[in-house]
């Protein structure tokens, strides 16, 4: 019989946890965050799918006390895992399994360590990321990798759709790895140990918009914080200027960024192209192309950038 402490948070906790229950994995505790009151829920609760398993559910505000690592000690687990996790275990918990601490990452490691891994590699233009099950160690995202799964990343995919495709590789990372694991025969590789940067937590004002950054950055910074995150802002016209989802144009450059209806939709020109605006805010309200000429006909609104 094996058994798991799990501390897991998001969607790609729920389908890791319920990927252990379905291999037999025996879980007397799982750990999980309160959800915070200024952050809509759009992803599973942990807690939720644990209680209707029947396992136990603790969510204390620092795991790393010693009365907490001491419930930790007394259920007795083979392996620690973390899932989507929020919090930084430290070396106390990470050597209470007797068989080791895993921690699944929502990137292809030893790149994207760190805070949101998806957003950052939306917001580089990667075409590719993945999970990554690994050892944890002091140093966070650092240790030696049990197995990755690769995704694709469309240069039209948003952050949202690619944190699904995350979800599922972790799902099958997992359920790839877990036999080896209990069994004793898992091949772990080290991660290079000069590769790999660490990327921080993101917040709503990394949404403003650059125009002088260019289509391409300008098209990634709207996709890495489409909804359900906050969103890239601007402003037109001295308007407030919330955008959701772009395309690229074809559009010859403009001299400065502006913002018009061109051809039947809504474009902003830039110094190196144009983007179709497919859905935005304008002045704190949804806008389209027709409510837009409807308003303000052929002229072209000055585009200026976000604050920060």
């Amino acid at each position: 019989m094996t058994r798991a402490v799990v501390f897991a948070y998001h969607d790609v906790g729920v389908r890791c946890l319920r990927v252990l229950l379905e291999q037999g994995v025996v879980v007397p505790l799982v750990v999980t965050h309160l959800d915070a009151a200024d952050e809509p829920a759009w992803f599973e609760s942990v807690a939720r799918h644990a209680r209707w398993h029947g396992l136990a559910v603790a969510t204390p505000a620092d795991p790393n006390q010693p009365d907490f690592v001491a419930r930790v000690h007394a259920a007795a687990p083979d392996f620690l895992f973390s899932f989507y996790y929020r919090q930084l275990l430290g070396a106390e918990l990470l050597a209470v399994p007797a068989r080791g601490s895993f921690n699944m990452h929502g990137s292809l490691l030893p790149r994207y360590r760190g805070r949101a891994p998806v957003n950052w590699a939306v917001l580089h233009g990667e075409r590719e990321t993945g999970a990554t099950l690994h050892a944890m160690t002091a140093r966070a995202d650092a240790g030696d990798i049990v197995d990755a799964q690769a995704v694709p990343i469309l240069g039209d995919d948003t952050a949202a759709e690619v944190m699904k495709k995350v979800c599922v590789a972790a799902e099958l990372t997992l359920a790839r790895a877990l036999p080896a694991l209990r069994a004793g025969t898992a091949r772990l590789r080290p991660q290079p140990p000069a590769t790999g940067n660490y990327f921080g937590r993101r917040g709503r004002a990394d949404g403003a918009i650059d125009w002088q950054a260019g289509v391409a950055a300008v098209h990634n910074l709207v996709r890495a914080v489409a909804p359900p995150f906050p969103g890239a802002f601007a402003a037109a016209a001295g308007l407030p200027l919330r955008v959701l989802r772009t395309l690229p144009a074809a559009q010859p450059r403009a001299p400065r960024a502006e913002l018009r209806w061109v051809e039947g939709e809504v474009r902003a020109l830039c110094t190196d192209g144009a983007l179709r605006l497919l859905e935005f805010e304008l002045d704190g309200v949804p806008c389209d192309a027709v409510a837009f000429r409807a308003r303000f006909g052929d002229a072209a609104l000055p585009l200026e950038n976000g604050p920060r």
